[in-house]
Parts: structure tokens; sequence; C-alpha cells
């Protein structure tokens, strides 16, 4: 029977004449990136497989006496994709009937290279020592009156957790665990409490520690990582640490001057408009804006927006007729 033949050492990635430090270390490395119980729907598939193959690579090369068999199959590793123990012209090491399924976990050519003999291992090994829960990314709105003044927010999460009826590996004795319908992990939900720092600003992020995925083999839960997005506000656009909103005023006060009262994100404040001011002026109230770090605060900018309101009086009317005579006459056509 033809199996497929399994190069352990590209697996772990370390060369052939690799020291026991060296595979110790891959295999660690590579053991705590696709551990299945720091994933999750599909990719938690993948990493069971890639989890298995690391374990049975580490498996034979961590062991003096396997590694020595394995490397003793000499030149038929380089000879293709199929290997055949039951092949006169093959070096392997397995006696009586080949039965693949005496190594849940393992491969068909680790079975077939090796054989069932005392002491050996049946099942996938599984890495020692706690893993740290991954680390989880989401979003939290907050409107802009939140992010500048701060506080606390309550938030309601989904969190994950490993299955404590299988304890992640989504069988229960010998049928599909039915706490976890065989998905080795369980969702629940929670109320946290976030602190949201003065001064939010769109796409920064608050990290929670312990918040996050769970961790295995007694590990610590991962960060939780929220992303700020500002809800639109009526008043106010952001740009970074700063505000602008507009005010709309009318053509007297715009030629000749006026004060007008401004809403700001703590209050309102009058403003001076200057004599002559021209529609989308930008008038800066220094410090208004959204607090930035070491105390400094940015800017809040008014835009002006000279308004023709709808219904004027006939004597308004007149007023602007007058007004337009002065200009023709002077030679001002716009």
């Amino acid at each position: 029977m033809a199996v497929t033949f399994r190069d352990y050492y590209e697996i772990l990635g370390v060369p052939r004449d690799a020291d026991a430090k060296k595979i110790k270390a891959a295999y660690r490395k590579l053991a705590r990136k696709w551990h299945p119980d720091l994933h999750s729907g599909k990719d938690k598939e993948r990493a069971e497989e890639k989890f298995k193959e690391i374990n049975e690579a580490n498996e034979v090369l961590s062991d003096a006496d396997k590694r020595s068999k394995y490397d003793r199959l000499g030149s038929n590793w380089k000879n293709g994709d199929q290997f055949d123990p039951g092949d006169k012209g093959s070096t392997h090491y397995y006696s009586g009937d080949f039965n693949p399924s005496d190594f849940q976990g393992f491969s068909d050519f680790f079975a077939s290279v090796f054989g069932s003999k005392p002491g050996s291992r049946r099942n996938t090994s599984f890495y020692e020592g706690p893993l740290k829960g991954q680390d989880v990314e989401s979003e939290i709105e907050l409107t802009l009156e939140e992010a500048y003044r701060g506080g606390t927010k309550s938030l309601r999460l989904a969190t994950g957790a490993v299955c404590s009826e299988c304890h992640g590996r989504g069988i229960s004795g010998r049928a599909v665990c039915a706490r976890c319908g065989g998905t080795g992990s369980t969702t629940s939900q929670k109320n946290i409490e976030v602190k949201i720092p003065a001064g939010a600003t769109e796409g920064s992020t608050i990290r929670l520690k312990g918040q996050g995925g769970e961790g295995a083999g007694g590990g610590e839960r991962g960060d939780l990582y929220l992303k700020v997005k500002l809800l639109p506000h009526p008043v106010f656009t952001v740009k970074g640490k700063d505000v602008e909103n507009i005010l709309n005023i009318r053509p007297d006060q715009a030629v000749l001057g006026d004060k007008a009262p401004v809403p700001t994100l703590d209050k309102t404040v009058i403003v001076t408009i200057p004599p002559g001011t021209s529609s989308g002026k930008r008038l800066r109230l220094k410090g208004l804006g959204l607090p930035g770090r070491g105390g400094q605060k940015g800017d809040q900018y008014v835009r002006i927006n000279i308004e023709i309101k709808p219904g004027i009086s006939e004597e308004e009317k007149e007023l602007y007729r007058k007004i337009k005579a002065i200009y023709e006459s002077r030679g001002v056509n716009s």
C-alpha cells in the first residue's frame, strides 16, 4: 500500500542536520501559532491539520531512535511523494498488518514506517505549557461628545471559550460533543465597562487587557482591541483633533461685521465677525477642539456661510435694488 511521504524537516522548517535545541524551538514556535484552541471556524479546521503535522514531525525528530530510523530511509525520501512500505526495496520498520486507524492523529506514512510498538504514542501529542489566547479586534461606536469628554461606556460582547465538556476536542466519548456541536468552543454574552480616554479620535485603538480569546493549557486570555468609530454629528465634522462647524450669517452681518453665538463641544461662545467677511472664510477658535497628548487640544474652525433667507419683504428687496444701482454706477458688475 503506497502512502504519501512526509518530509518532517520541511514541516518544522529546520535543516536535516538541526540539533535537538533547534528542533524544539521550531516546534514550540509552530505549535503556539497553530494550536487549535487559539483558532475558530474554518481557521480552526486548518489549524487542526497543521497542528497534527507539526506534532507528528516533532514526535519523530525529537526522538533519537525514531529520527535515526527516519533518516535511514536514505535516498527513498528523495524519490517522490509516494512511499510503499510493502516494497521489498524500501527500508521500513513495520511488521504486521498495516491499519491506519491504529494511528489516529498521525499519518499513514508514520504508521507504515514505525508501526505499533510498546510505548509509541497513537494520538496527537499536545503542546505542553500555557498558551496566551488570541488577541481580538472589534469596533466601538462613540458620539463626538463621548470621545471629547471620555468616561465609561457599557459594551456587550460575545466571547468564545474552550468547551468545558470536550476541552476543545469536539468529541465527547465517541460522539460529537453535544455542548459545542463539535466546534470545540462555546460562546457567551457579557457586559463590560470600557474606559474611554478623553479625546479619542477616529481610528484610534482602546486596549482591554485580558478580554480577548481564552488561553489554552491555563494560559491567560488575549487582549481586546477596540477601534474607535465616531458617529456622524449634526453640527460638527472632525479632522484629527480639530472640529469644524458652519455659521450662517446675513449679508448685512458680512458687510458691516457683527457678533454671533457659536456652539462648541463644551459650551456656547460669542465670536466676532469682521466687517467685509466673505462666504467660506474660516474663523479659528484656538484650543476648542478635541484633547490631545500632554493636554494640548485641537482647534475649532467656524466656516462662514452668507445666507439669503427665503421670504424677504418688498422693503428689503427695494434696499437690494438700491445697492445694485450703487454698484452699477461704480462699474462693478459682480
